[in-house]
């Protein structure tokens, strides 16, 4: 069978479920385009809408010819609560006219508590693994959220806090290294609060206990070590609100990916606590200041990524300093800043009605500053790290079209150090290992 084409915006929880759906029974014998939507910001609204209409554009002929040609649309704008949003074409005029091609689709193609066609039977998806559209494997472990940011609509979308069960959780590790495959993900929307009854740390307690609240994150990881044999263990983003020592320590372990990104969003305590944020901007630099001192077990550098919102209502000067010092006191290695978006399009978040709205003038000159400093954080972190050993995992290959020429031509490939310094042919002196993908090299790094 032919794998449907796919496009996925924005989130490894997009990720993890194109993944899903490409494997599924429900779409096993079907044609079209699968496209996981966002709500991060408007821009990314108008991205994957846009992307949608071209697809109507550029595909008019084969739409004509073939019947059964269809938009298959998931991600956060196709489902409220976990279902297929009913009044989608409602939010969504601009693909009315396309409705009979387009079908909306729910979050998970397993979710017993929907009603469809054909239940799923995880056990009997012999396949799972076999049409793996990453190198690495995007690994659920946490859903829904509590927390109610005021910038975010992922609490409407994704519906409230759950956590998966360690064994399931390792079952599923398990079977995807039976596939020869070495590299794992945890994702979802805050992985600290597996194991806990709620992400908002406030609930049901009084907030001078929430210092009392840990994460039970290390419970698992240490499960995970224990009964699986993935060789490498990556997290994705991490709320810091949870983080404790004995999650820190675990963090030392060489199968475990040193490069730990955050929700950070703000180094300003003003501006976290009106984004409604669980922890100051003082416990989340004790956190990352901690995190940067570990020693780990293979002495690889940690390095530190960081979601940030710039130009939050409100944010002053003064708060965007905050910020700037966070990044260069941390050594936050890997920014991934983007402006406020007061969600303007359709649904709305409640900071859109907050005075002190920062102007489009403003933000762009602090994204400016930020991505600047940024660069510069990001090279000194590289620079410190040249002539350092590294292990590799080879995620492309590029070879040459004529066979004839393949093995005179030298390989092309791209991969990730341990801590997430882009790796390829041009900056990597191999010692050990060959260039094969989805096989891990020892090499130097150079430049």
């Amino acid at each position: 069978m032919k794998l449907m084409q796919y496009k996925i915006f924005w989130c490894k929880v997009n990720k993890y479920y194109t993944d899903k759906w490409l494997n599924s029974e429900y779409l096993k014998d079907k044609q079209g385009i699968f496209v996981a939507s966002c709500v991060v910001t408007d821009q990314a609204k108008r991205k994957w809408i846009k992307f949608v209409k071209d697809i109507f554009k550029e595909e008019s002929e084969k739409l004509k010819v073939e019947s059964n040609f269809k938009v298959y649309i998931s991600g956060c704008w196709a489902f409220k609560d976990w279902k297929a949003q009913d009044n989608f074409f409602e939010l969504y005029p601009e693909l009315e006219q396309f409705r009979d091609k387009i079908e909306i689709l729910w979050e998970d193609p397993e979710e017993k508590k929907l009603d469809w066609k054909k239940q799923i039977n995880f056990d009997k998806l012999k396949n799972f693994t076999a049409k793996q559209i990453y190198t690495k494997k995007f690994v659920l472990i946490q859903g829904g959220c509590d927390s109610f940011c005021s910038f975010c609509l992922t609490v409407k979308k994704r519906w409230r806090h759950y956590y998966r069960a360690k064994e399931d959780i390792a079952r599923e590790i398990q079977e995807f290294v039976k596939s020869w495959w070495k590299e794992v993900v945890l994702t979802w929307v805050n992985l600290c609060a597996w194991g806990l009854k709620s992400t908002n740390p406030t609930l049901g307690r009084p907030v001078e206990k929430i210092e009392e609240v840990k994460s039970r994150l290390s419970e698992l990881l240490e499960y995970l070590l224990k009964n699986t044999h993935i060789k490498r263990l990556r997290i994705s983003s991490l709320g810091p609100e949870f983080v404790d020592e004995k999650l820190l320590k675990i963090f030392e372990n060489k199968r475990i990916y040193p490069h730990f990104h955050f929700s950070v969003q703000s180094g300003s305590t003003n501006v976290l606590a009106n984004m409604k944020r669980h922890y100051t901007a003082e416990f989340l630099k004790d956190i990352l200041l901690k995190l940067r001192n570990i020693k780990r077990e293979d002495w690889v550098d940690i390095s530190i990524g960081a979601d940030i919102i710039v130009g939050f209502p409100g944010e002053t000067e003064k708060d965007f300093k905050q910020t700037l010092d966070l990044i260069k006191e941390c050594k936050i290695t890997k920014v991934h800043a983007f402006p406020f978006s007061p969600h303007k399009l359709w649904e709305n978040v409640p900071a859109w009605f907050y005075k002190e709205q920062i102007s489009d003038k403003v933000k762009k000159e602090r994204m400016k500053l930020i991505l600047e400093l940024a660069d510069k954080v990001r090279n000194d972190f590289i620079k410190e790290n040249i002539w350092k050993e590294f292990e590799v995992l080879i995620e492309v290959v590029k070879t040459h079209p004529n066979p004839l020429l393949r093995e005179k031509e030298k390989k092309e490939w791209k991969g990730w150090t341990q801590n997430y310094i882009e790796a390829s042919n041009e900056n990597i002196e191999i010692i050990s290992g060959e260039v094969n993908k989805n096989e891990i090299i020892v090499g130097k790094l150079v430049k």
